[in-house]
């Protein structure tokens, strides 16, 4: 069943972004008279299709479910009625074809918009930036920061939430410092300049909060429950039991102790819990296993953080439909410049080849965004669509950004491209898209096994 709605959830997420993207180029190529003969989802045989419009445009669904298109009138594809000629895509002006082909990708992003800008009037619920204690040595620690400093600002930029702060980091990586502004237990304000230069660029890819010592303050977590036969169980760990410290580290969230744990395979550590009252230590010997390709220890335990706790940091960051727009335009502008950073250091070897993801890890997120709710499965569509729009406006032949380079060059010439440098184009767009497939597909298997 978990299968199926990965499947299911994915193939959603494609047909929303693939409908609204050809519609892109549906709609412009209307609006510059352009005459259009079929609309698809999919690719290949068509499997259902009707007419519709003065021009007869075939609506169809086909049979590979993995993109679509707009089939437009064309001289250089074959005869056309002598009434179809003056409407043809390549009778229109270059400046047509220029918005033609880039209205799916613009659509894809309008989409972003739209999509966050909803999200944004519906209300984000999510936790204040309460930050916990730092451990000693990280940046956070040597920076100053203190236990219960409530995050205001990031280098000027408001933040309202831990997710906030997450994104504002993640977008500063590569400096050497940033600037936190913060509100103390005691209700001051304080500005904490936080170094950055002991992360590398692996940092950045994994809980790179947890390497700056900016972890979340969520409480002490407490046992929701022990997986039988597993070593907590063993050990005498309980339902209940709050988990205060681990070889003497204070723990303030789930993640901290699944980090102490997964950092020692195989190896005796001591939880300090509080149970009914009392604070004792409980040894627990980690049981070793293989996750990602590394050897993590394992307690079996099922977290949870206290309810009180939960209420005091729970926040929701709605705003009015303006308001609301005004954020869904700066979050697709942020993640699309963000995306472009990404593939330029993936480029330059700064960044891991293993970010680039296909399909399987594409479903396997629909369906987890699924799960958790209609709000991340908005906000995940919307990644999406961002992700496809900025992809789409890569100068690689076959790609939207291709056939604009073509049109920009024919601006430039005066005359459009020889036959010959588009059959050229045509074959290294091929070679570099099935050279991105494949390695898209192998990190999904590699995550898999």
């Amino acid at each position: 069943m978990d299968v199926a709605l990965k499947i299911a959830s994915f193939f959603v997420v494609l047909g929303v972004l693939v409908v609204f993207h050809e519609l892109g180029h549906y709609l412009v190529a209307r609006w510059c008279n352009v005459k259009v003969l079929r609309f698809s989802v999919g690719f290949g045989r068509v499997l259902w299709s009707r007419r519709y419009g003065r021009d007869q445009t075939e609506f169809a669904v086909s049979a590979i479910p993995l993109g679509g298109y707009v089939k437009m009138a064309d001289e250089r594809e074959g005869d056309l009625a002598p009434a179809d000629v003056a409407r043809a895509f390549n009778r229109a002006s270059v400046g047509a074809r220029i918005a033609i082909v880039a209205a799916g990708p613009i659509a894809n992003l309008l989409l972003a918009v739209l999509l966050y800008a909803g999200t944004y009037m519906a209300g984000i619920p999510g936790q204040k930036p309460f930050l916990a204690p730092p451990v000693a040595g990280t940046p956070a620690a040597v920076a100053g920061v203190r236990g219960g400093d409530e995050v205001t600002a990031v280098d000027g930029a408001q933040v309202s939430s831990l997710q906030d702060l997450r994104w504002q980091l993640l977008k500063l990586s590569g400096r050497d410092d940033i600037r936190l502004d913060v509100r103390t237990l005691e209700g001051r304000e304080a500005t904490r300049i936080v170094p950055l230069t002991s992360l590398d660029q692996g940092d950045w890819e994994g809980p790179f909060m947890q390497k700056l010592g900016l972890a979340a303050d969520f409480g002490a977590p407490l046992i929701e429950e022990t997986l039988p036969g597993k070593p907590g169980e063993r050990a005498g760990l309980r339902r209940g039991d709050r988990i205060v410290a681990i070889d003497g580290a204070t723990v303030r969230s789930p993640m901290d102790v699944s980090a102490a744990t997964n950092a020692k395979p195989a190896v005796e550590v001591v939880f300090r819990i509080e149970r009914s009252g009392s604070t004792i230590d409980v040894p627990v010997v980690t049981e070793a296993t293989e996750s990602a390709g590394r050897r993590i220890g394992i307690a079996g335990l099922r977290l949870r953080v206290d309810p009180a706790m939960a209420e005091r940091l729970s926040t929701t960051v709605r705003y009015g439909p303006v308001r609301a727009l005004g954020e869904g335009v700066r979050k697709t502008w942020e993640l699309s410049v963000f995306t472009v950073k990404m593939l330029w250091r993936i480029l330059t070897g700064e960044a891991s080849l293993k970010n680039i993801s296909g399909p399987i890890t594409l479903a396997d997120y629909a369906g987890q965004s699924v799960q958790a709710g209609a709000l991340v499965f908005v906000n995940y569509l919307a990644l999406i669509s961002i992700s496809l729009g900025v992809l789409n406006l890569l100068p690689v032949p076959l790609l939207d950004g291709g056939q604009l380079l073509y049109y920009f060059a024919e601006l430039a010439r005066g005359r459009p491209l020889s036959d010959r440098a588009f059959e050229v184009g045509q074959r290294i767009g091929m070679a570099v898209l099935a050279a991105l497939m494949a390695l898209a597909l192998f990190n999904d298997f590699s995550r898999l096994f």
